[in-house]
């Protein structure tokens, strides 16, 4: 505690008692005693003064504070501007002239391939367009919708999805439709790819793309080389299949994909994935011992392996105006069921590698080869009424495409598929994809 009477008479004690003691008569002593009162009137005047000020600055301080607190409050029960949780829109326009020196009664000899496969109908086509919907829903989720136009006018639920943003230890958790992390393409949106389709490999042992309804955990690893480790379980809605009706989960998946740099131009990532799913009536095109298109259906068990690898250049890490893609997956897949309500079991595989070429800022060529191997298939006594050959699929194509901006793209595909035994089909592709609203960044 300050106490300025204590104060004073060190001043005093300090400065005057010498001269008070040099002092020869009482003149000078009381004159010695008047200037010490003076000075003592003085100092307990400007103390004073500087008590008064304390008080009314903080006086001052707590009523800003008040104001304050009565400023943010109001201020939170003000409405929020209109526009403050709008989602991100976007809107992938997208549309196809196929010319194909074959029908569109498409198989893949020797596969029992489900889904979406093939190159699609021939002549002008709308394709498939996306509508997509994102946001944060607040500070621990974000949630998606994306749903797929189809030329039949049918609208296809793709994702819709909720997941987490704020687990610690690197964790994220995702709920709901989407596409599954297996594998590197899986996991794209149609608008992204490379080509107008998806491999060969993809079509048969997916088909055409993986997406489930269900969970996903994902850890990311806290380390200077890009690690993740992933884990699914779901309903099982594999190669337009709607999942098994029954407790728990049809569907288990693992994956895990490492990368990194290396030096400034060139980037890598490489991945190993594993399926179990367990298919209910999933239907399959096929020509029959008499060469008729007949439709299979298969429930069992089915198991895919992929290995999967992507190596990316760019000179300085700049793919502005020049970068090359080359990228490859390992498709194994085992099965193990009934086929038309007889035994069946397969041990097939199927590969692709692409090279893509963006040699000028708005102009991109690419290369690809798919290959599938027929393997081992057991018909059991679907044998006498079903094909059996061991015959094995390939196709390569090659595009070219033109890129105005990161918002269009069109695009021309030529491709040799011989799919099917004894049949070359030569396709030509001509794609336009446009990109409206706001769309975030590509997966790597």
């Amino acid at each position: 505690m300050f106490k300025p009477k204590l104060m004073v008479r060190a001043v005093a004690l300090t400065f005057l008692l010498p001269l008070a003691a040099q002092a020869n008569d009482s003149e000078e002593m009381e004159k010695l005693r008047a200037e010490l009162q003076e000075m003592k009137q003085s100092y307990e005047g400007r103390i004073k003064s500087l008590e008064t000020r304390l008080q009314q600055t903080e006086t001052v301080a707590g009523d800003a504070a008040k104001t304050a607190e009565s400023a943010a409050v109001q201020a939170s029960a003000r409405p929020t501007a209109s526009n403050a949780f709008n989602p991100d829109i976007s809107l992938i326009l997208s549309g196809t002239y196929a010319n194909r020196s074959q029908d569109s009664d498409y198989h893949i000899t020797g596969f029992q391939a489900g889904g979406e496969i093939g190159p699609g109908s021939r002549s002008f086509s709308l394709g498939e367009s996306e509508l997509g919907v994102y946001a944060n829903v607040d500070h621990y989720f974000y949630g998606g919708l994306n749903l797929a136009l189809a030329p039949d006018n049918s609208v296809g639920v793709e994702e819709a999805f909720i997941q987490t943003t704020a687990l610690p230890y690197g964790l994220t958790l995702k709920a709901g439709r989407f596409f599954s992390g297996i594998g590197y393409l899986n996991e794209q949106h149609a608008h992204t790819w490379d080509f107008v389709d998806n491999p060969l490999a993809y079509q048969a042992f997916l088909g055409n793309q993986y997406g489930d309804d269900g969970l996903q955990l994902k850890w990311l690893a806290p380390t200077d080389i890009f690690l993740e480790v992933g884990a699914e379980v779901g309903r099982g809605r594999i190669a337009d299949t709607e999942g098994r009706d029954k407790n728990g989960s049809s569907a288990t998946s693992l994956f895990a994909h490492v990368g990194g740099d290396v030096g400034v131009s060139n980037s890598w990532r490489a991945g190993l994935s594993y399926l179990q799913v367990s298919p209910e009536n999933r239907e399959s095109n096929d020509l029959d011992a008499s060469n008729t298109f007949v439709t299979n259906s298969f429930t069992g068990k089915s198991k895919v392996w992929i290995a999967d690898a992507v190596w990316k250049w760019a000179p300085n890490g700049n793919g502005t105006n020049t970068s090359v893609k080359v990228q490859g997956e390992y498709l194994h897949r085992s099965e193990d069921g009934t086929l038309n309500t007889d035994d069946y079991s397969a041990s097939q595989s199927g590969w692709y590698v692409q090279g893509v070429y963006k040699f000028l800022q708005e102009w991109r060529t690419a290369l690809r080869y798919d290959h599938l191997d027929a393997g081992t298939v057991n018909y059991g006594l679907n044998t006498a009424g079903l094909a059996d050959t061991n015959y094995n699929p390939q196709r390569i194509s090659w595009m070219l495409d033109y890129n105005p901006s990161e918002f269009s793209r069109v695009r021309l595909q030529l491709s040799r598929d011989e799919s099917r035994q004894g049949v070359t089909d030569n396709q030509v592709f001509i794609q336009y994809q446009m990109s409206l609203g706001a769309h975030g960044a590509h997966k790597y």
